[in-house]
């Protein structure tokens, strides 16, 4: 509920009933002024999208602590003291994904610093290489040894030899075990070559998205934006499967006890706890990296991470325990067996997300 006062005029704005106090006794809109300042249509959006008054953070301390609780108070028709399944898990979706794209990695790290160390020492050696070999050349073509026209063809073969091992250096994908220079030399022997050398048509179009991405971007810059459209593209992987994780766990339960949209408010909750634990993990790893300095940070960060880890593994079974109510040992059985599966379904997800991800990079 907001704190605005109530309008003066006691009619309905939306079914122009008579509402003698804050809600229509109709329609159950509040009877205030739609007119607001920017701050208070921040507010009534943000009380909105949690229903804050105390139910968000109710909800987020139980969802954390307390496994299975959320879905079993929801199922028994409690449903007004916390926030709705799918309002939950969109809005903490929206809020891990918008902070782990803003919030910057440190820098300033020493491994990091390392890096950049041994990337200069490599390209300032690559060029001191060349130098010294066109400078041997050059002393030859003083000394009378060999020709103007053979030191310049020489010279020109060095550097086209190392632009050449510069370019296969850059390429960080294997195109189905092949490496080809450009899409152009691609296009040519797949029209002009030798039958042997000719891929299928499946593998000529992956093959080819795969190089175009590869011509258009340098080594860095390619990791670079794939990792940022691979972390946009990752919240519909997860949406997408939700409904194949509640499938599953429909497939291990009592189908006459138990309907696929109890399955499916599990997963919601479930799915929830998991990114909040993720964001949770990245808020407080970026802090921690401003007293790495600190041998004791160190030990407590570690600490913290092994700690939250193990307990989002661990908080499926008791989760799956206390909801379905099923003996410890069966709940183990299954949540084995179910962690095994789930985990060779994700992974085929991924992959294949990456894939796209990565031959749509723009």
């Amino acid at each position: 509920m907001s704190h605005n006062p109530i309008r003066e005029d006691k009619t309905c704005l939306n079914c122009h009933h008579v509402a003698e106090k804050r809600f229509c006794p109709n329609c159950g809109q509040e009877n205030i002024d739609t007119r607001k300042t920017f701050y208070q249509l921040f507010v009534h959006f943000f009380e909105d999208l949690t229903h804050y008054e105390n139910s968000f953070w109710k909800t987020i301390k139980n969802l954390i602590f307390k496994p299975a609780s959320l879905t079993k108070e929801y199922l028994s028709g409690k449903r007004m003291s916390y926030l709705a399944p799918i309002r939950l898990y969109i809005f903490i979706s929206f809020v891990t994904f918008f902070l782990l794209s803003v919030i910057p990695d440190n820098e300033d790290t020493p491994d990091v610093n390392i890096n950049k160390k041994n990337e200069l020492k490599s390209s300032n050696k690559n060029k001191d290489t060349i130098y010294t070999e066109q400078q041997k050349i050059i002393d030859l073509e003083k000394s009378g040894s060999i020709s103007k026209t053979t030191s310049d063809s020489l010279q020109n073969l060095i550097i086209k030899a190392k632009k050449e091992d510069l370019e296969k250096d850059k390429s960080q994908f294997t195109l189905l075990g092949r490496h080809y220079k450009s899409v152009k030399e691609l296009d040519s022997i797949q029209k002009n070559g030798k039958p042997s050398e000719k891929l299928n048509s499946f593998a000529y179009w992956y093959t080819r998205k795969m190089q175009l991405v590869k011509d258009k971007h340098d080594s860095e810059d390619l990791k670079e934006k794939f990792a940022e459209s691979f972390l946009h593209n990752l919240p519909k992987s997860l949406f997408i499967y939700m409904p194949l994780f509640a499938f599953i766990l429909w497939i291990f339960q009592n189908k006459k006890r138990w309907f696929y949209f109890d399955h499916g408010i599990f997963t919601l909750h479930y799915f929830s706890f998991l990114l909040l634990g993720i964001l949770i993990i990245r808020i407080c790893s970026y802090f921690f990296e401003f007293v790495n300095d600190y041998t004791f940070f160190n030990v407590l960060e570690y600490i913290f991470m092994i700690v939250s880890i193990l307990y989002m593994l661990y908080y499926f079974f008791p989760a799956h325990h206390r909801f379905y109510e099923e003996k410890r040992s069966i709940t183990i059985i299954k949540g084995v067996t179910m962690f095994f599966i789930n985990l060779i379904c994700i992974t085929l997800i991924l992959f294949f997300m990456a894939i796209y991800t990565f031959i749509n990079i723009h």
